[in-house]
């Protein structure tokens, strides 16, 4: 009753909600529920929030409805009945649902054991969602709230890169991101870090604690700035340098994570929904999916913005993901070596709440990348871009930098980050059902503590089951893909000499060769789809974005696959490319 009545006052207390009639429940758990209407989404939003902000909750499921939008429902009880009817029943150890960057490292630690494991993505491809539309990232750690999940597991996870990198042969550059100082005012406040830091005193003062833990922090002057990046806007004053700071390409990591565990023996089925799972004597006994019946003993929750609604299928919903639309633009590579590290500058532009923000950034490749935004929308599928979010990372990007221009972007897209209302990582065996483990409110620092989530996963599962073994053959070790554009002419040479299709270029932009195309399509998990190639190769990449190379990729795909032009797909499901004309 205490705690309902300090969630209630902090309500009333915000006098853009303050006048809703809001119903709340706390549970034992200290789980508070929301229900009632509002008028607008964002007020759904700020409830959340402010209800998760009060003392002592643990987290918040929040059904509030709004009359701006409504969401109905998804009824899939016809769709289960189908597939129980079909008879068709599968089985393994451990389901792992989901196939973003989460899910995909989970998979990669798990096959180091004697489990039967299959990975569900409902997409054509791993990595569809949030994953694929991060801006690479691996944060150095500063800006997570000390003492929450993130923090431990991003400094953990950053520092784990440098290994898996190397295990996986997956490109990570460590440039380091720069916070740009062009006013005093911020620019003294910094010194006096670097003196509290310095001394040692800093985790006497909560909001330096993350940050004391962070190695490799370098507080730099006017002319250090400079020397680092020319091209900045103006005269910085100084400037602070996180080194460990790392970039790679997001998709390429989950491939890595992906083909490693498929080599251990792991499982991915695509094109699969989770429809229902069932449980006997409160444990998981089988997931329904849109094709058959997996009885399995445990299911790993690595739904993304499906979290929520996956834990309600085993009736353990005690959090809710409120999806948040990101946006980013990728720059011409003729800006290439323009900066050399991610940069911000503070007070430039105001950050919305929830959120790092985010600046100019690059990717291992050399484009460079703004972004991303932070927009609250009710809708999980929203990958909208507005012109308020370009002119929104423009403005970013101009902080540090007046010259590049709106039209040097060759692409733009959004993705949705999975955050639930305390704005911290779930992870964590289910209270109230054996074998379910939740992996959720996965959102940035995500990538940069894939591999600390993914180590987490295993000793929660190891913990359940001490009977679990170790392989004696696990191969922790990937065979690189071949970039024949960062071959020498001599291991071009060879390569050539190998299969001569590695001498025809088809992509000119980023000098995509055949060969690298039919790699992808007959790779351990194959790329089967036109951004399925993209984003293993490279192919449409460039600057015009697959206008000259595309129509080649798409008879390379059909003719490795032995399939119609018309029935090669751009993403999967009906995205066809081609179709047939009745004559």
């Amino acid at each position: 009753m205490i705690m309902r009545d300090r969630v209630q006052k902090a309500i009333s207390q915000k006098e853009s909600i303050a006048h809703y009639n809001i119903d709340i429940d706390v549970s034992d758990r200290k789980i508070v529920t929301l229900n009632g209407e509002v008028d607008y989404w964002n007020d759904v939003v700020e409830i959340g929030h402010t209800a998760a902000k009060v003392k002592g909750v643990r987290n918040v499921v929040n059904d509030i409805t709004s009359k701006e939008f409504k969401l109905e429902k998804e009824d899939l009880s016809d769709e289960i009945k189908r597939v129980k009817n079909n008879g068709k029943v599968e089985s393994c150890d451990v389901v792992i649902i989901g196939g973003g960057i989460s899910g995909c490292s989970v998979a990669r630690a798990l096959s180091q054991y004697d489990l039967d494991i299959v990975v569900l993505e409902k997409n054509s491809d791993i990595s569809e969602e949030a994953t694929k539309a991060n801006n690479g990232n691996i944060h150095p750690g500063t800006l997570a709230k000390p003492g929450s999940l993130k923090a431990k597991l991003n400094l953990k996870g950053n520092k784990m890169y440098t290994q898996l990198a190397k295990d996986l042969n997956f490109e990570l550059k460590r440039p380091g991101s720069l916070i740009v100082f062009y006013r005093q005012k911020e620019w003294r406040i910094a010194k006096v870090l670097k003196i509290i830091k310095k001394t040692g005193i800093g985790h006497l003062i909560w909001p330096l604690r993350q940050m004391m833990k962070v190695p490799g922090v370098k507080w730099l002057n006017e002319e250090a700035v400079n020397k680092l990046e020319p091209n900045l806007l103006g005269h910085p004053i100084g400037g602070i340098w996180m080194t460990t700071m790392g970039i790679v390409e997001p998709h390429e990591v989950c491939m890595a994570f992906a083909e490693n565990a498929i080599e251990n023996g792991v499982k991915f089925k695509l094109n699969t929904k989770v429809l229902d799972i069932n449980k006997t004597d409160n444990k998981v006994t089988e997931v329904i999916t849109n094709h058959s019946t997996i009885k399995c003993t445990y299911v790993i929750n690595c739904a993304g913005v499906y979290a929520d609604a996956v834990a309600e299928m085993v009736d353990d919903k005690f959090y809710t993901i409120h999806p948040r639309r990101g946006a980013i633009a990728i720059f011409d590579k003729s800006r290439k070596g323009f900066i050399n590290t991610p940069c911000g500058v503070i007070a430039k532009t105001d950050r919305t709440n929830n959120t790092k923000g985010g600046g100019a950034s690059l990717t291992p490749e050399g484009n460079m990348l703004w972004g991303p935004t932070a927009v609250e929308t009710p809708f999980k599928e929203d990958k909208s871009v507005e012109a308020a979010d370009l002119d929104y990372i423009l403005n970013l990007g101009s902080g540090v930098t007046d010259e590049i221009k709106k039209n040097e972007i060759i692409t733009f897209f959004s993705g949705i980050r999975a955050a639930d209302y305390k704005e911290d990582f779930i992870i964590e065996a289910s209270e109230t059902v054996k074998g379910f483990i939740h992996v959720a409110g996965i959102q940035s620092p995500g990538l940069a503590s894939a591999p600390a989530i993914a180590e987490r996963v295993e000793k929660i599962l190891l913990k359940m089951d001490k009977t679990i073994q170790k392989k004696t053959d696990f191969k922790k070790t990937r065979e690189p893909v071949v970039k024949f554009r960062d071959l020498s002419h001599e291991e071009q040479d060879k390569w050539i000499q190998k299969n001569p299709k590695y001498g025809n270029i088809v992509c000119r932009c980023e000098l995509i060769t055949e060969g690298e195309i039919i790699d992808a399509i007959h790779a351990p998990l194959p790329g089967t789809t036109i951004d399925g190639i993209k984003r293993r190769t490279r192919a449409g990449m460039g600057r015009c974005q697959g206008g000259f190379c595309g129509p080649k990729v798409l008879e390379i795909v059909a003719r490795e696959l032995d399939k119609p032009l018309t029935e090669i797909t751009l993403k999967g499901s009906d995205s066809y490319i081609l179709h047939k004309q009745s004559r």
